[in-house]
């Protein structure tokens, strides 16, 4: 009796199951897109919420310094800063001479912060810092806010809406 040799079989996906896994993965992408939106909006919103607190409370140190006399502010003045640059230049305190040679009497500065935050919902990253912040006057109200000789608060540009349904600009 002759033998004959095995047909062998290959080892691989079919058709059907290359499809299968592709439909399979495609839902999941469908379903992940949206979640990552949200989680990155959630981020921003984050961001953006950590940036407000630290500009407001860099206005209110320097409101503070103004007041308590360690800056110098002018009669009439509000004692908030002129412009959102102040807050990160090295400022020089109040009564102290400058132009001195002796280190010991030589001016004090003071920076109150670091850096200034971005807004995360800004477009356009090549805009400097401070140009991404809608100020307001000390002198206009809460319900015009204008720019005008200070700065006494700071919100966002955009004009899109929160994932809680609020305005950025008004928080």
């Amino acid at each position: 009796m002759k033998k004959f040799p095995r047909a062998s079989r290959q080892v691989g996906f079919t058709l059907i199951e290359l499809v299968i896994t592709l439909a399979i993965v495609g839902m999941l992408a469908l379903v992940a897109l949206p979640l990552y939106e949200v989680t990155s909006t959630r981020f921003k919103e984050t961001e953006l919420r950590q940036a407000l607190r630290t500009i407001r409370a860099g206005l209110d140190a320097y409101k503070a310094a103004a007041d308590g006399g360690v800056l110098p502010k002018a009669a009439g003045e509000s004692g908030y800063p002129p412009s959102l640059e102040v807050l990160t230049q090295p400022l020089e305190i109040a009564g102290k001479r400058s132009g001195v040679t002796n280190a010991e009497e030589a001016p004090q500065r003071i920076v109150i912060l670091r850096q200034l935050p971005r807004d995360p919902f800004f477009p356009d990253p090549r805009v400097p810092a401070a140009q991404t912040w809608a100020t307001r006057a000390y002198a206009t109200t809460f319900d015009d806010p204008q720019p005008g000789a200070d700065v006494f608060d700071v919100s966002s540009m955009s004009s899109k809406l929160a994932l809680d349904g609020t305005a950025y600009n008004t928080w």
